[in-house]
């Protein structure tokens, strides 16, 4: 059968629907909360050469551009005389996967005929790994939880009872995580149903051509993107609040012809606490912002992401080495689109947005009995809250919007179900937001209390409390974080702490910057925030200007 490059097209947006269900399968079995409801996840499908071919939309950039390099690992530790039908592979190792001991990355082989034609990989956060917990306070990745290095969960279908019992002892929610583990099967397994029903319908047997097609045309129009980018280097620098001392970001990219080289070199070295960053997830993070800015339209894959040169010192903070503490490497790990886009502005002016709050401020919460005797249970309770992102060239950031992350934040409902917590108040946080001729979008307040009976620690793993989201252009910088308790009692950014029975914990999370003058804002845009209660007037008047008697 020939196969025309129409036919190819077709069968390339069948993958995309094929990995959305994989995806979605995921997401209507999970566990945890982080997964069913924020969507903190990734899906795809490779080739038999461990290629990245089709990404679900569904999912963050640290996961899917991650997971792209994990396949690799994973065929080489498992060895191709080992690979067998109906196999599944597990790891959680921060350096073959995505970052931290948190995310748990499944790949499952895909056989047709008897023969190997890929792989289907899935990542998902859980709830727990054990260890001290998802916070940033130990000094080795040891402490952290529990390794599983790349291993078989499942070999020719039978589950190995030795990992989940392991796993069982050594996690505070066996459950939800044994669950989640088996719901990441259960998706790459779904996947793997549909991409069959695909191949019988356009007469494939195996995935060589279509993978070829889609990573090359991929490759070119990405290569074709980047010839648009004026040639040159371009550097940005920007510090942010680190754990105990701040840290200095620094990129420099290196523009010639089609090619683009990105280079950290300058960033601080490495934290004695968990928010260093393995260079895979830097490179994630890296290839996402400049992606982002340069080749927004072409679909991410192997091809897509090859173009761009990601490298880093070994050693620095953003290239973490074993066995460095890691958990959080989220924190700066969402800040490295914007030291990329501080750098593209240069070569791309009006194009990429003002600085925002952009690491998320998940909230990690253990549920203690305030009586150890009440036989009341302990719970684990994550939620993901996200400040303002940075205003736009010709747009308003937007306001409480995980950028570059892409996670849903969880409902009240649904936090308050899974833990003995109570969230009292989540709102938008007037003024927040940068001035400028567009504003920074909005951060938000929120305050949660221990309900009767218990008391909860929570680990802070915040930032922008310290350095705020910068403006561009002349936009006003975005306002800062804060942790308190409701009372005004400022509490650390970072860390594990107490919040006791009848206290509660009050979140001001950050907004994003402005962009350009603030008196060129149009009065009608002030006007409109005025009335919204999104800014007050008194910043109306300090900000742009505009008082009761304007028109």
């Amino acid at each position: 059968m020939t196969v025309s490059t129409i036919d190819y097209q077709i069968m390339w947006n069948r993958l995309i629907a094929v990995v959305e269900e994989q995806a979605t399968t995921l997401i209507r079995t999970a566990f945890s909360t982080s997964v069913r409801e924020a969507g903190d996840l990734s899906a795809g499908l490779f080739d038999a050469r461990g290629r990245m071919i089709a990404q679900a939309v569904t999912g963050t950039p640290g996961h899917v551009n991650a997971m792209a390099e994990s396949v690799s690992h994973f065929m080489r530790e498992i060895g191709p005389d080992d690979i067998f039908e109906d196999d599944v592979y597990i790891t959680n190792d921060p350096w073959m996967g995505t970052g931290h001991l948190h995310d748990i990355t499944v790949v499952s082989p895909s056989f047709r005929a008897g023969q190997l034609i890929g792989f289907f990989a899935c990542t998902a956060h859980v709830v727990d790994i054990g260890g001290r917990g998802f916070g940033p306070d130990a000094s080795e990745v040891y402490e952290e939880g529990l390794l599983i290095p790349i291993m078989k969960f499942a070999t020719r279908g039978e589950v190995s009872k030795d990992l989940i019992g392991m796993v069982r002892a050594n996690v505070r929610e066996p459950v939800q995580v044994v669950g989640d583990m088996y719901s990441l099967a259960a998706c790459n397994a779904a996947g793997d149903r549909r991409l069959h029903t695909m191949m019988t319908e356009f007469a494939i047997v195996d995935l060589v051509g279509l993978s070829d097609f889609i990573i090359d045309t991929s490759r070119a129009a990405t290569h074709a993107a980047i010839a648009g980018v004026p040639d040159g280097s371009y550097a940005n620098q920007m510090t942010v609040d680190g754990y105990d001392a701040p840290v200095l970001m620094a990129i420099t990219l290196d523009v010639a012809g089609d090619r683009i080289k990105a280079d950290f070199a300058g960033t601080s070295g490495m934290s004695t606490f968990g928010v260093n960053v393995p260079e895979v997830y830097t490179r994630a993070y890296a290839c996402y912002g400049l992606k982002c800015a340069i080749a927004p339209e072409v679909p991410n894959n192997t091809g897509s992401l090859e173009p761009f040169e990601i490298t880093a010192p070994d050693g620095c903070i953003l290239a973490a080495r074993r066995p460095a503490p890691v958990s959080v490497r989220h924190v700066l790990g969402h800040l490295i689109p914007d030291v990329v886009f501080g750098a593209l502005h240069q070569a791309m002016p009006a194009t990429v947005p003002a600085e925002g709050s952009s690491a998320l401020w998940n909230v990690q919460i253990s549920g203690r009995p305030c009586d150890p005797d009440s036989g009341l249970p302990s719970a684990e309770v994550l939620t993901f809250n996200s400040g303002g992102t940075g205003a736009r060239p010709n747009f308003d950031g937007l306001s409480a919007t995980a950028f570059p992350s892409g996670v849903s934040t969880m409902s009240v409902e649904a936090t308050e179900h899974v833990g003995p917590v109570t969230i009292w108040r989540k709102e938008l946080r007037s003024g927040s937001g940068g001035a400028g001729t567009t504003r920074g979008g909005f951060g938000q307040i929120i305050e949660i209390e221990p309900r009767a009976g218990y008391d909860f620690y929570f680990n802070a793993m915040f930032d922008r409390v310290d350095h705020p989201a910068r403006g561009r252009e002349g936009g006003g910088a975005g306002e800062a974080g804060r942790v308190a308790l409701a009372d005004g009692t400022k509490l650390r950014s970072k860390g594990r702490q107490l919040i006791k029975s009848g206290q509660r914990l009050r979140l001001s999370l950050p907004g994003g910057g402005g962009y350009g003058d603030p008196a060129n804002r149009a009065p009608a845009l002030v006007a409109a925030d005025l009335a919204a209660g999104l800014i007050s007037s008194q910043d109306a008047k300090a900000d742009y200007g505009y008082g009761a008697d304007d028109d």
